[in-house]
């Protein structure tokens, strides 16, 4: 399978956006395969990239962050909330008060993960996400550029059309560095009291907040 259309068209994507571009580093395989094309594009250096510590990451996902970290010899920046805002969140809600409530999942995420973004968001114009269609039912019509109202800026998703083969494909022929959990079953990568393995048959994402309806499996930073 040739990935060359896939390399041109993220450049394309680009070439429209002034101003700065970000990267959104989730410690997942579409993150890799991003740096890796930008990279192809000699474009990774003016790329800046950022990940959001929610300070309930699994271990394996911060040690493959710093593989990557060597692999591209970059230096990932961390945003988190504040020691204020992480001390409510554990007073009110604990470590499992996410599960009592679509309510309270969402204000852990609000407070984790969406404050953090806002603030790795500043000043830029676009944000690149490795987000798919293919993998929910919630992201079903993301496109390519889109406008994302919610941080008022532009949102390039380069793998919109991307199946799981040809994620896997793309990563095996690269031998790009891969997050662990994936070969214990994992599918889609998240906070750790909020991701489980998946079960044969079961969609991609069916273990994030598996507890949840499947149209509420957002944790917001992709709001539609």
């Amino acid at each position: 399978m040739s990935f060359e259309h896939d390399q041109k068209r993220l450049g394309d994507a680009l070439a429209t956006i002034n101003g700065n571009i970000k990267l959104a580093f989730s410690h997942q395989i579409e993150d890799v395969i991003l740096l890796d094309l930008l990279a192809k594009l000699g474009i990774l250096p003016q790329i800046a990239v950022f990940t959001l510590d929610t300070h309930k990451l699994f271990e394996q996902s911060l040690a493959h962050q710093r593989e990557v970290e060597r692999y591209f010899g970059i230096e990932i920046a961390i945003f988190c909330a504040t020691s204020e805002e992480l001390a409510r969140i554990e007073r009110e809600i604990g470590e499992w008060g996410m599960r009592e409530s679509l309510e309270k999942r969402k204000e852990c995420c609000r407070v984790r993960k969406i404050l953090p973004l806002r603030r790795a968001l500043e000043g830029v114009s676009a944000w690149i996400s490795g987000i798919r269609a293919a993998q929910s039912m919630t992201r079903a019509h993301v496109g390519l550029v889109e406008d994302d109202a919610q941080f008022g800026l532009q949102k390039i998703n380069p793998l919109f059309d991307w199946d799981d083969a040809k994620v896997w494909e793309y990563a095996s022929v690269r031998n790009l560095p891969v997050n662990p959990l994936y070969a214990q079953g994992f599918a889609s990568i998240g906070c750790a009291p909020c991701t489980r393995a998946i079960e044969p048959g079961e969609n991609i994402r069916a273990g994030r907040w598996w507890w949840e309806d499947p149209a509420h499996k957002e944790c917001g930073l992709h709001r539609r």
